[in-house]
């Protein structure tokens, strides 16, 4: 089973953050910067895409190997992952993507990608209050209410729950 979800996590992980911090930002831009973008924009922007990075395979190993399941709607986990960067905020995934695409946008010097950061964050907010938490709520019940009581959505907090 845990061979499995490492798997359908490492599929789902191309798939879906691959396409939207990967991909589309390469569409926008050809991740090439306009003109000189000034070296302390490019540090940040780097540190921002390795911390997205490193966050992001943190919590889809956490999927696979604690909750034995995947990211994916259609291939769910077995149990709740409150574990690692879940026990400091709720949505660390997307918050991981979100910092990826800033980075590339200060790397860039690319005010669009700023403008799809936004389009993304839009469309990530709608996704988890009208489906993502309604179906956690119903799948693992007192559980996930404690954990979304204990656990804040979407600015960390330093110490774990």
């Amino acid at each position: 089973m845990r061979a499995r979800a490492v798997l359908g996590s490492l599929l789902f992980l191309l798939v879906a953050p691959g396409v939207v911090a990967g991909l589309i930002p390469w569409w926008l831009t050809g991740w090439e910067p306009v003109g000189d973008v000034p070296a302390a924009l490019v540090i940040a922007g780097a540190a921002l895409v390795a911390g997205g990075s490193a966050v992001l395979l943190h919590a889809f190993a956490r999927f696979a190997l604690d909750g034995l399941g995947t990211p994916a709607p259609v291939a769910p986990t077995a149990h709740l992952v409150v574990g690692g960067a879940y026990r400091h905020v709720r949505n660390p995934m997307y918050l991981a993507v979100g910092a990826t695409i800033l980075g590339q946008a200060l790397i860039l010097g690319r005010p669009g990608l700023l403008v799809y950061l936004a389009a993304f964050g839009a469309a990530v907010a709608a996704f988890v209050h009208g489906y993502e938490e309604p179906a956690l709520a119903q799948t693992y019940g007192a559980e996930y209410d404690a954990y979304r009581r204990a656990v804040p959505a979407w600015i960390p907090r330093l110490r774990g729950r």
